[in-house]
């Protein structure tokens, strides 16, 4: 049975890997998803507002107005608050790479040009095999257009390719008008991967306090969905590697993810849920899956359900879209509908 599998040219055993999580800040933990078999480890991002704070005047101007103007200032974490700072990241690379055999890629969060740009070179500098660029873009000004936040989010992975020689990957949102036209364009300017899909931070309202609360909602697999969609729409279309991030949970939805078209599977909230060792579950179930419908390999089942294989995609979208309208059958009976007179 082989498993092997290629991301962002990187060869690895299997397309089980970590995705962008706190259980980077943990040695321990580090080695676990390592004897677990990650077949690659993910670090979570470092912002660039963080690089913003390391130099002392800013420092000094966000924390001293924090607590005087909370409108503004004091929505942004405090320096203190980063479990990793920019120096600490970049020693994190520094131990994480001398405990594991394994690639290590790591994570950018930017803004602005330089702030992508020169980190991404420190990063290199540091020993990662690879860089993520985390692009969480929220659209919520009226008079910036889709167009030129594509153009920006272009310009900065074409300004990080030409910074570095590391593999990149951009970690896009599903929010845009055209998901297969910014993946081609992404990969026009450079982009070695595509990471579907980053996950959008869900802010809450508290009704008696009356404030806004922050949750953190770990993924369930009906989540997957959305993923396999644009998994199978870019599959065989894009240069770039694919990675499915989101609602994998169980060895179904690694087949799914697979069979889509990606390259390799992100895990990040099953292994919070249920620990690194959840990694050896996905990993054996997935070979016993495979073993009884006789795969031979990963790229045997890679892509297998994808639109790249279907002679006119836009016919089986419009198809399957009118299917599944009829696929609910009114009760009438049970729902209590009148008949008209």
């Amino acid at each position: 049975m082989d498993l092997a599998t290629t991301y962002l040219g990187l060869p690895l055993a299997h397309p089980l890997i970590t995705g962008a999580s706190p259980l980077v800040d943990h040695m321990d933990l580090v080695r676990r998803l390592e004897d677990a078999g990650a077949a690659a480890i993910t670090m979570h991002s470092l912002f660039e507002e963080q690089l913003a704070m390391d130099a002392e005047a800013t420092r000094h101007a966000l924390e001293a107005q924090a607590y005087s103007h909370p409108e503004a200032e004091s929505y942004f974490p405090l320096a203190a608050d980063y479990t990793l700072g920019p120096d600490e990241y970049l020693e994190q690379i520094h131990r994480i790479k001398a405990a594991v055999r394994v690639p290590v890629i790591a994570s950018l969060n930017g803004v602005t040009g330089d702030g992508w740009t020169g980190y991404a070179r420190l990063i290199e500098q540091a020993g990662a095999d690879a860089l993520e660029l985390n692009m969480y873009v929220v659209a919520a000004n009226p008079i910036e257009s889709g167009g030129a936040i594509e153009r920006r989010l272009l310009d900065t992975t074409a300004a990080v390719r030409s910074s570095v020689e590391l593999p990149i990957a951009v970690k896009l949102s599903p929010f845009w008008s055209s998901v297969s036209h910014l993946a081609a364009s992404l990969d026009g300017v450079g982009a070695d991967g595509l990471v579907l899909f980053n996950r959008f931070y869900q802010p809450d309202i508290d009704v008696d306090e009356l404030d806004v609360v922050p949750r953190l909602r770990l993924s369930d697999p009906s989540e997957l969905l959305l993923r396999i969609r644009w998994l199978a729409a870019l599959s065989g279309r894009v240069r770039a590697s694919l990675a499915a991030s989101g609602g994998v949970h169980g060895v179904g939805d690694v087949v799914k993810a697979l069979m889509a078209g990606a390259d390799v599977v992100q895990v990040v909230s099953a292994l919070l849920a249920h620990g690194p060792e959840h990694l050896l579950v996905l990993r054996d179930g997935l070979e016993r899956w495979m073993e009884e419908r006789e795969y031979a390999s990963i790229a045997q089942l890679r892509g297998s359900m994808s639109l790249a294989r279907c002679p006119d995609p836009r016919a089986f979208e419009r198809g399957g879209y009118m299917r599944v309208l009829q696929t609910w059958r009114r009760d009438e009976a049970s729902m209590r509908v009148p008949r008209p007179s």
